[in-house]
């Protein structure tokens, strides 16, 4: 073990780091301190004025306004953000905490662990791929398809913060992303190089895959040509639409078969920039992925035919559409990250376990047909199954739908952002309205609701109250009232299958 070397930070506090280097990034070499709280991060290159002061913006003034505030133990775990900048033998470093446990691979790759990834940060480009995936991946490291829509819901919630304070993360991508699919966890790191418009120019244009195509396009213009494009919150969402995309299906949306030029790198620059095309765009297929050319590894989820983007749902398509067509060129027309959190949300809300316990994915998402069956393995599902219409008070009482359903399946609960259209779950969530308030079993062949904290819950259909601890059937048509509450909720039943 090297030894022990201490340091006072720029803010005056005491810094300890062991002198071995556990890590080297791109522009960086990580050392432990002591107790493995820690880590302290130093640039291998130097580091000028501005960068410094951009450093010391992000450590203090940022991470004062989104970590050391009320809700900040929240942004804690969706950032590694770095509290501290130092300096050691003329580099320039930071401070920042150690991962949690769950983003370190706990049984590592197949047979014996033979990549030696185990113990190693879950870095998200392992689990992007269909063929990493396959040829790489533990069964046990790779999670049920649900949980790659919770780490999304969350990648989207971090990057709906940093942009709604004026940041860009400027290197959204899975390499810069740690993901969790056991656990459903995200985190995302790098916060160091965080663009601040008008005042800190990005480093970097981004990671292949990710870079937005109007930087692509310009990217051999000079740094200050009026004309460039460069990092930004819009380049962003283009990014996190690229990641959002990856992560459900394991392919790349603009990755297909179309060549546009016979030198590599010219290809890849129009591919990626001016001549980007979605590979499932509806009325050019020229960009389909070549299913012949395709190594196994990467199937099905290459087949666009068997595997299409619609399998993510209605809510997930319209902004997958809006990314990869409309948004693809005009930078305005693309999602927003807050976009994608609630459609990330209400799309959780129509997903339904697979009833085959060896279906690899063990979940999707309803399609909305009269018989619900898994797009993965393709077993039915078998018997009856109860789709909640969710309608909401507006002024006046009167009740109108709110473009969202919620799937019903065995021992499933309710909530109250479900009974309530003023509740989100997101960070701002108190404890109390994360408990839930009912739940739903399957009872002598019938679906029930049972009533766990709705005071206002009413059969309207039989104009029967239903008590707290008591239960009501749920039939075709049958109205209920969730709450009488403010924006609270009526939902409309429907059986299918």
């Amino acid at each position: 073990m090297g030894k022990t070397i201490t340091i006072k930070a720029d803010d005056g506090a005491t810094v300890q780091f062991v002198d071995e280097i556990i890590g080297s990034g791109a522009m960086k070499d990580v050392y432990f301190s002591p107790d493995k709280t820690y880590v302290v991060a130093f640039f291998r290159d130097d580091v000028d004025y501005n960068g410094q002061d951009r450093l010391k913006t992000i450590t203090e003034v940022y991470y004062e306004r989104i970590i050391n505030k009320p809700g900040g133990e929240y942004w804690k775990k969706l950032f590694c953000w770095p509290d501290k900048t130092v300096k050691y033998n003329g580099k320039v470093g930071v401070v920042a905490p150690v991962y949690r446990n769950c983003f370190f691979f706990k049984y590592g790759s197949k047979n014996n662990d033979f990549l030696g990834i185990k113990g190693k940060e879950k870095e998200g480009k392992w689990f992007a791929s269909a063929s990493n995936q396959n040829r790489f991946l533990d069964k046990r490291e790779r999670g049920q398809w649900i949980n790659y829509f919770r780490i999304c819901i969350l990648i989207s919630r971090a990057v709906r913060r940093l942009h709604a304070a004026g940041l860009a993360h400027s290197d959204l991508s899975y390499k810069n992303v740690l993901v969790d699919p056991e656990g459903g966890n995200a985190c995302i790191i790098d916060i160091d190089g965080l663009v601040v418009p008008n005042k800190y120019p990005p480093d970097v244009v981004g990671t292949p895959d990710f870079i937005a195509p109007e930087v692509m396009a310009t990217n051999k213009l000079k740094k200050d040509d009026p004309n460039r494009s460069l990092p930004n919150i819009n380049t962003d969402k283009h990014a996190l639409s690229v990641l959002i995309y990856m992560y459900l299906l394991y392919r790349h949306p603009l990755r297909g078969k179309k060549v546009h030029d016979s030198d590599p790198q010219k290809d890849e620059e129009l591919s990626m920039g001016e001549k980007a095309l979605f590979i499932e765009h509806p009325t050019d297929d020229s960009n389909r992925p070549d299913i012949k050319n395709i190594k196994q590894s990467y199937l099905p989820w290459a087949d666009v035919s068997k595997v299409p983007y619609t399998i993510c749902g209605p809510y997930l398509k319209d902004l997958f559409d809006r990314s990869f067509m409309d948004g693809l060129q005009e930078t305005s027309k693309r999602p927003a990250a807050a976009e994608w959190e609630q459609a990330l949300v209400k799309t959780i809300d129509l997903m339904q376990p697979c009833i085959n316990r060896g279906c690899d994915q063990g979940w999707f998402v309803f399609d909305n047909t009269t018989k619900p069956i898994c797009p993965f393995c393709k077993t039915p599902f078998s018997g009856k199954l109860p789709v909640l219409n969710l309608y909401s008070s507006r002024h006046g009482g009167k009740f109108m739908p709110d473009n969202h359903r919620l799937m019903v399946y065995h021992n499933q609960y309710l909530y109250k952002w479900h009974s309530n259209r003023m509740v989100f779950p997101n960070e701002r969530l108190t404890d109390a309205d994360k408990k839930p308030v009912g739940y739903f079993v399957l009872h002598q062949n019938k679906w029930m609701l049972v009533n766990q904290g709705l005071p206002d819950l009413k059969d309207m259909t039989e104009d029967v109250e239903i008590p707290i601890n008591s239960m009501v059937e749920l039939t075709d048509n049958k109205q209920i009232l969730l709450s009488k509450e403010e924006g609270g909720r009526l939902i409309l039943v429907q059986l299918v299958g």
